[in-house]
């Protein structure tokens, strides 16, 4: 069974630009890298990008079989794309994903085809 993880990320003030270039790299010159490193994360990767009134947004969803755990491990990889990858994050969001923030995951609260327990 599919399960579905999804996380609101900032894009740093005036770093909008340069998360463009950094999706249009992933979608060209690191396409067969960035495919591949989802596919041994075990998920398919989604991606949305979002203006607000607060600042822009990405809005990242996971899909497979265990997307938390997928989360958690991607920031261990040591190959040559992982760290580009989390280099370029790092300088965009903020966020140092091979040293993660303390505190829980996003948790699903809401599905409109499923009821969802609650804590």
């Amino acid at each position: 069974m599919k399960n579905l993880f999804a996380m609101a990320v900032p894009i740093l003030p005036g770093k909008t630009p340069q998360w463009k270039k950094f999706i249009s790299e992933l979608n060209n010159n690191q396409s067969f890298e960035y495919t591949e490193s989802r596919k041994n994360l075990g998920v398919r990767e989604r991606t949305f990008f979002q203006t607000t009134p607060h600042g822009d947004f990405v809005v990242v969803t996971l899909e497979g079989e265990n997307p938390q755990e997928a989360f958690k491990n991607f920031g261990k990889g040591t190959d040559a794309f992982t760290k580009w990858f989390l280099k370029e994050v790092k300088e965009i969001h903020g966020i140092d994903f091979s040293n993660p923030p303390a505190g829980p995951l996003p948790e699903l609260v809401i599905d409109s085809e499923a009821k969802v327990l609650q804590n």
